[in-house]
């Protein structure tokens, strides 16, 4: 006899699995109303007077008009198109016209009336509006302040009463997966609302040197910056700036300045009208493998000090070119971008601890922080794709033709009588120091960490690098505006 489950008396125990399942399910469903994702019409009402459409106008100037053909000087043709195109009105004079657009913002102070939105929405505007959910309209009286690197703006409004405003939470509790609301003005259609969850956070976008991005997919599209990102308490957790798109419009990939960085920057804007940020004086740049295997350190550890500023923070603490700095204040140092931002973030004037690895041994340096000087205008280009003749008594290196650094070539290539080591003068394209980015007219100024005079010093690193069984040479090389970089050069 064939003998089926419940024959054998099975069928008990698929009905007590069918009843657990049922029980599962009903308890996962419940949960899933609990902790899900449901309505954020609560939140949503509270905040949404808050947020704001920000419009801008500015006068761009108009085009000169169609020209006239050219004509010789005393042609018959040239009274017929003066004539012509006098009557035509072929050259029309210079109009000016008004440039429109749209952004978004919100209230964090109603009784003062300040608004934070993006910087790139107001940028060179005439005149900036705010237009609010109940369709009242307030012109702002001042820019209070505006900071590129972040992005960000702090306007200046005189509300007729109070307005609706919303309070910062931290963006350091967010998690990947934490749910978010965001509210602006897409497309100028008004005060709209899109939910999403936290995709990502410490975003690079190579956006600024303080990237430090929320991801979301939260519908973000044009109009949105500077618009709000709420956690489901109706705090703001970040300011929506940026998106990754093919078409301008949301695939799921949008940004946010983090709100720990907007309020320090936006305390900064009300008190002082900028940003004041702590500085080091250092040019840096990341390990790669080449410079790691040269520095004898794990890749991507900490950040190569390039070149040290002249009568800077770092340069009176005693750090130097070729320093791994890989602690800052107590903080480890990860990452290269990491260190500016932890440096722009400290007091200015405290004394930190600045932990860097020299020559494979560990230090202990004491940084008064400075203040950020201005950016002022970088010297003009100098061209050194120029081709030059090598003189005869080139040297090649590592795939280059070095010479020493004389008088002439330091007038030639823009160098100061400060500057020491050999220049390159050109490079073999099959070389591996073709890939490297050195060009013609570079100063090699360090090698293994040890300064350059001659050819010789350089020849002398090589073997010494060959003999100990390492597989690239670090060159310190500097550039006629000041730029240094290490650069590693396999064999």
């Amino acid at each position: 006899m064939i003998t089926t489950l419940g024959q054998c008396g099975r069928i008990p125990a698929l009905a007590f699995a069918a009843l657990a399942l049922t029980a599962f399910i009903d308890t996962d469903r419940a949960t899933a109303q609990q902790h899900g994702p449901q309505s954020v019409a609560p939140v949503a009402e509270k905040l949404i007077d808050a947020v704001v459409n920000i419009s801008t106008s500015q006068i761009a100037k108009g085009p000169e008009g169609v020209p006239l053909p050219q004509v010789p000087k005393g042609s018959p043709f040239e009274d017929f198109f003066e004539d012509f195109f006098n009557k035509r009105g072929g050259r029309a004079p210079p109009s000016d016209r008004k440039v429109s657009s749209l952004g978004s913002g919100f209230v964090i102070d109603g009784t003062e009336g300040l608004v934070v939105t993006n910087n790139h929405v107001i940028d060179g505007a005439d005149e900036i509006i705010v237009n609010f959910h109940d369709g009242t309209k307030l012109k702002v009286d001042k820019v209070l302040g505006r900071d590129t690197k972040t992005d960000l703006a702090l306007l200046k409004v005189t509300p007729k009463k109070p307005l609706v405003s919303v309070g910062f939470g931290s963006s350091a509790d967010l998690k990947v997966g934490d749910w978010v609301m965001a509210i602006g003005n897409p497309f100028g259609l008004g005060g709209s609302v899109t939910v999403g969850i936290i995709s990502a956070k410490q975003r690079d976008i190579n956006a600024g040197p303080y990237d430090d991005f929320l991801q979301t997919d939260a519908a973000i599209n044009k109009g949105n910056s500077g618009g709000p990102l709420f956690n489901m308490e109706g705090q703001v957790v970040g300011v929506n700036t940026a998106i990754i798109s093919p078409t301008g419009g949301s695939i799921g990939i949008g940004f946010a300045v983090p709100a720990d960085t907007v309020t320090a920057v936006i305390s900064q804007l009300k008190e002082f009208g900028q940003v004041k940020r702590g500085w080091l004086g250092v040019k840096i740049q990341s390990i790669s493998d080449d410079i790691a295997e040269s520095l004898g350190v794990p890749e991507s550890t900490g950040a190569l000090v390039a070149g040290v500023t002249p009568d800077s923070p770092a340069a009176k603490a005693g750090v130097e070119a070729g320093d791994v700095i890989l602690k800052f204040d107590g903080k480890d140092v990860t990452t290269m971008r990491g260190l500016p931002k932890l440096v722009a973030q400290a007091p200015i004037g405290k004394s930190v601890a600045v932990e860097v690895l020299r020559q494979g041994q560990k230090k202990s340096l004491t940084v008064a922080v400075g203040t950020l000087p201005d950016e002022g205008d970088e010297a003009g280009p100098i061209d050194l794709e120029k081709k030059e003749t090598p003189p005869p008594s080139s040297t090649s290196v590592l795939g280059l033709a070095l010479v020493p650094l004389t008088d002439e070539l330091r007038t030639r290539y823009g160098f100061d009588a400060k500057i020491n080591g050999v220049i390159v003068t050109e490079i073999d394209p099959s070389s591996q120091a073709a890939s490297k980015n050195i060009r013609p007219g570079d100063i090699i100024t360090e090698a293994q960490q040890e300064p350059v005079r001659d050819i010789k010093d350089i020849e002398a690193a090589v073997e010494k690098v060959k003999k100990a069984g390492g597989k690239s040479v670090l060159l310190l090389v500097e550039d006629s505006k000041g730029d240094t970089r290490f650069v590693a050069i396999p064999f």
